[in-house]
């Protein structure tokens, strides 16, 4: 009955620790969501902009549901909060499963962390400021004559949410690619023969995660190609930087052992004199 007991008391003990660690992740989101409320207008106007530019004098964006004006505001500002949070969040995480992890993953996992959160934010901010105005600038100026272009607000938003999780994660393919190789799945040498399937999954990709139009699936497709191309230079030298790490810590091994023969040979002399 005393070892069940021990054995429950740490499976508690991280179930405990599990639910401080959302506590917190959850407390800091509605934090930023409280301090950004008041502004929810105006941070919409903001990530309506790249769409306002482009559509003609006459047009504007349209509210067809009742709460709309009210409620569209507050959901982009409930996002914002989630994305603007996602380094508490990921510290959080790493924080619950680093007392698990040997000393060379824990050296691994934090500049992965630093590196998945850096790119993701870049994936947002090449959608917002390279791809919205091209996209827009493309269906504005394709419409029909006669057809005037008014956007729901609560479509817009969930459009360019798509969008932003579309790039963010796609231009995570780096840090993918050094996983993969660092576990053994697969060597640099074998992406590199792959890149030609790499590239026709790179458009496939776009035309599953983008809207149904020619830019946007390119401006999708073309980074994470190019980012796979980074994530395999990336892991060929993390490959190169680990065999001269264990050469080094082979030669130490060698070196000690010959040290230890040494000092058994003169401990022998010393006997036998």
């Amino acid at each position: 009955m005393a070892q069940i007991n021990d054995r429950e008391q740490p499976f508690v003990a991280h179930l405990i620790e599990l639910r401080d660690r959302i506590l917190r992740i959850v407390g800091a989101v509605l934090v930023v969501f409280l301090v950004l409320a008041p502004f929810a207008n105006h941070v919409y106007s903001i990530l309506a902009g790249p769409l306002l530019a482009h559509l003609p004098e006459s047009s504007s964006m349209i509210a067809i549901d009742v709460a709309s004006p009210f409620l569209t505001p507050f959901k982009l500002t409930l996002f914002l909060a989630l994305f603007l949070t996602i380094p508490w969040t990921l510290y959080q995480l790493w924080a619950f499963v680093a007392p698990g992890l040997y000393k060379h993953e824990q050296r691994l996992v934090m500049p992965l962390l630093v590196s998945s959160t850096v790119l993701f934010y870049a994936g947002m901010a090449f959608a917002y400021f390279v791809v919205f105005p091209l996209v827009f600038g493309f269906l504005v100026g394709v419409a029909p004559e006669g057809v005037e272009v008014m956007t729901d607000i609560s479509r817009y938003l969930d459009f360019v949410i798509t969008i932003f999780f579309a790039f963010g994660l796609a231009f995570e393919v780096p840090v993918a690619t050094v996983l993969l190789v660092m576990v053994g799945v697969t060597t640099p040498e074998s992406l590199r023969e792959k890149r030609p399937y790499v590239i026709v999954g790179a458009f496939v990709l776009g035309m599953l995660l983008t809207p149904p139009d020619i830019i946007s699936q390119t401006l999708l497709a073309i980074p994470v190609w190019l980012l796979f191309e980074v994530g395999v230079i990336a892991s060929r030298y993390m490959i190169k930087r680990k065999e001269e790490a264990a050469r080094e810590s082979e030669a130490r091994d060698d070196m000690e052992s010959e040290l230890d023969r040494a000092e058994a040979d003169e401990q022998g002399l010393n006997r036998d004199v």
